[in-house]
């Protein structure tokens, strides 16, 4: 299959949504005791990744800082987009939670349906979307309880949803795995074990770039931290179009590039 993909690909994007970090943001979330990022470190690489998705053919909206919600900068947690409409989620993090109703009017201006889950807790974060259905990643911040809420809401706009297993101490599922092309997709070594992407090419990360697995594939290009230079090296060589975007201060709260904004394809 062409590496650019067809136009239904689960890649091919033309909006998308981010929110300007907060200055709280060096407060965000994180495992361990990694140092603090920089609010104007985080601030240029949100700017940057923006660049990014703006020249990969993508109109992006901008919303408001939310000094209350430290972590608020990473958008697609509180929600899944589809071209169909939104899922406003439950975030398995309690000091997360109320991000839900703060992003919901700006999904309910753009999206003529908009539902919430019912039950249970789910990031964003566990859910990878593949060209035959969303895998959902059971984690600390994703229980079989919002996983099963959440496959029920997918069939509502004629998705199918599949649970799996995400690695322990890995945040999210999508920590460790991202889509390359509609055959492919990259991840650890660790994630590749489980034999969870069974009917997929796979691509590992290089030793020492896990971290790297995170990337994003937004039309034509793949998006990759540009600190991961065996991982740009391999994809290259895979003939991807990569982009090295800055990812070393949001990296400090245990983010990555999937995580910074709901993307779509409007009509």
């Amino acid at each position: 299959m062409s590496r650019s993909g067809s136009a239904s690909s689960p890649y091919r994007f033309n909006r998308a949504i981010v929110r300007t970090p907060a200055r709280s943001v060096i407060d965000g979330l994180r495992a361990g005791d990694q140092c603090s990022p920089t609010y104007d470190g985080v601030r240029a690489e949100h700017q940057a990744y923006v660049a990014a998705l703006e020249a990969a053919g993508v109109a992006v909206t901008i919303l408001p800082a939310l000094e209350a919600f430290p972590d608020s900068i990473f958008v697609e947690d509180p929600a899944l987009v589809f071209p169909e409409g939104a899922i406003l989620l439950r975030p398995g993090a309690p000091s997360r939670a109320n991000e839900v109703q703060e992003i919901a009017p700006a999904l309910r201006e753009v999206f003529q349906t908009v539902i919430a889950l019912p039950s249970g807790v789910a990031d964003g974060g566990d859910v990878l979307v593949t060209p035959s259905n969303l895998m959902i990643g059971l984690s600390n911040r994703t229980d079989r309880a919002g996983a099963n809420a959440l496959i029920a809401c997918l069939a509502e706009f004629g998705h199918e949803g599949q649970i799996v297993e995400t690695p322990d101490e890995v945040l999210h599922f999508k920590t460790a795995c991202s889509l390359l092309d509609e055959e492919t997709i990259f991840c650890t070594p660790k994630l590749a074990e489980t034999g969870v992407f069974a009917r997929f090419k796979l691509v590992v990360t290089p030793d020492g770039e896990e971290a790297a697995a995170n990337a994003l594939r937004i039309n034509d290009v793949v998006l990759v931290g540009s600190a991961f230079s065996k991982t740009i090296e391999l994809l290259d060589r895979l003939r991807y179009k990569v982009v090295p975007v800055p990812t070393s201060e949001i990296g400090k709260i245990d983010a990555g590039l999937s995580c910074m904004s709901l993307r779509w394809r409007a009509a």
